[in-house]
């Protein structure tokens, strides 16, 4: 027991606690910042944690990406535009609260459901690290060309409306996936000759764009109508959280382990882990029509998903060295400029480190619930900012996130594009979402399909010829041969919903 005592004594230090609430704030400022990530925010740490020991590095780490993937629902429920990437699959019903006067209540859910989730996936990281690591290394490109296709299945629940618009939407998102060099040839693919679009179409400018700048232009044209929506006072956040609690508490078992085991996996990380989480939570729903209308349940659900996801990553990157997230391998990076190895031996010779990360999850997830009720109540100040100054300033950040992802003016230029873009697919009636989630899922299952297809010389019966890729495969063309017959069925008409 002596490693545990350790290291509680090096976490309840107070130059530790003191390095936690510091991270715990700076978490919170990058997340609500549209476009500024939890993985941005924690590559900004990086050079600080050249002054720190082992632990305060890592305690700032984990608390800072907690702190910025909650934070990201704030601009997402009260401006419509997500702050990271995994509040992107529930913000549509995160705003239609807000517009409803409900906001406390997506804001509250978004909060007391992610630090459950979190404790989730600390309490799963401290107990079955080893084994699903070793459930992870089974993995080949197959499983990941499955599980990346499964991913992209979603779409066909979490669009809303016609199912065709919503395949055609995510085959624009998917052909946005295709724009740079290819990875087989390497020869460039409808770059036109922009030497900027041959490293392809960064997710970030997208993602701002196709949500934060059409918002913008929809204000634009619409502001005598829209000045008087979420022009509401925030109270008790906490306020029926324990009905919602006892009303989902499957989904949020469901969402919180399904989370975890998405994080597990490299390179998935928690905007899957909360799409694929959301789309199963409208699969499951009782009323699977009213989501994306201002409905609770997806977001109490894909919120637990979210933050259990993160204890998920860590596992095979302690573990076994291997990240599970871009958050990770920026981890990994800080264990070696520390001098130790993440891997097997690290269990062995720094026994302490292991405990303190596992505390490290807990403290930063309690920590979660006083800090996250402050940034509600001084972030609820945008609703009282007049629109004619808060949407400018709104644009002004969302290019600076653009330009801050590769310090460059072309970022901002295809979020413009695609803002333009998004809001006349949403004007004619078709979905951003499965667009955002094809950008996303393209690259992943262009990547792991060639990989596949060269080690199984062009045979495709090499992709159930492995147990868990068969049954990842039967899964997903099941849910697709769904999708098809949901297609087939007539789309039963219906007065077009009034534009407030």
């Amino acid at each position: 027991m002596d490693p545990v005592f350790e290291a509680v004594r090096l976490l309840l230090s107070p130059s530790t606690l003191l390095v936690i609430s510091a991270a715990g704030l700076f978490g919170l400022f990058v997340g609500a910042m549209p476009g500024l990530t939890a993985t941005l925010a924690t590559a900004l740490l990086v050079p600080v944690t050249f002054f720190m020991d082992p632990v305060p590095a890592l305690a700032a780490i984990v608390t800072t990406t907690a702190m910025a993937i909650f934070a990201g629902d704030l601009p997402g429920a009260l401006l419509r535009i997500p702050g990271t990437p995994a509040s992107a699959a529930y913000v549509e019903d995160a705003y239609r609260m807000t517009q409803k006067g409900q906001a406390e209540q997506a804001l509250g859910a978004g909060l007391v459901f992610s630090v459950i989730g979190g404790l989730v996936g600390s309490v799963i990281l401290a107990s079955t690290a080893p084994i699903l690591a070793e459930f992870a290394l089974r993995f080949s490109s197959f499983e990941y060309f499955w599980l990346a296709l499964f991913g992209l299945s979603c779409a066909a629940f979490i669009a809303t409306g016609s199912p065709l618009k919503g395949l055609v939407s995510l085959l624009l998102g998917l052909f946005i996936a295709t724009i740079g060099i290819d990875i087989t040839t390497g020869y460039p693919r409808f770059s036109f000759g922009v030497v900027e679009l041959m490293g392809g179409v960064s997710f970030i400018p997208a993602m701002i764009g196709m949500f934060a700048v059409s918002e913008v232009l929809r204000w634009a044209i619409r502001r005598k109508r829209e000045m008087r929506v979420v022009q509401q006072r925030i109270g008790h956040i906490f306020r029926g959280q324990l009905e919602n609690l006892a009303r989902y508490r499957v989904g949020v078992v469901r969402g919180s382990l399904l989370g975890t085991l998405i994080g597990v996996l490299p390179g998935a990380g928690a905007d899957i882990a909360a799409w694929v989480t959301y789309a199963l939570a409208k699969r499951f729903s009782k009323e699977p029509e009213t989501f994306g209308t201002g409905r609770v349940e997806g977001i109490v659900q894909a919120s637990a998903a979210n933050n259990a996801s993160l204890g998920g990553a860590w596992i095979p990157a302690l573990v076994f060295g291997i990240p599970g997230d871009s958050i990770t391998a920026i981890v990994i990076g800080v264990l070696y400029m520390k001098g130790m190895n993440p891997g097997p031996t690290v269990m062995l010779n720094r026994p302490e480190l292991l405990y303190a990360v596992f505390l490290t999850f807990f403290v930063a997830n309690l920590f979660l619930l006083p800090f996250g009720w402050l940034a509600i109540k001084f972030y609820r100040r945008l609703l009282e900012v007049p629109r004619e100054v808060l949407m400018p300033l709104i644009l002004l950040l969302c290019m600076v996130g653009a330009f801050a992802i590769n310090n460059t003016v072309f970022g901002v230029g295809i979020m413009l594009v695609l803002g333009v873009l998004a809001f006349l697919m949403e004007e004619s009636g078709f979905p951003v979402a499965p667009a955002i989630l094809g950008i996303v899922l393209g690259p992943m299952i262009e990547q792991n399909f060639i990989t596949s297809m060269i080690k199984a010389d062009g045979s495709l019966l090499a992709f159930f010829e492995r147990p868990i890729a068969a049954v990842l495969g039967i899964v997903t063309i099941l849910v697709w041969g769904y999708a098809l017959a949901r297609m087939r069925q007539p789309t039963p008409t219906a007065e077009p919903a009034g534009r407030a």
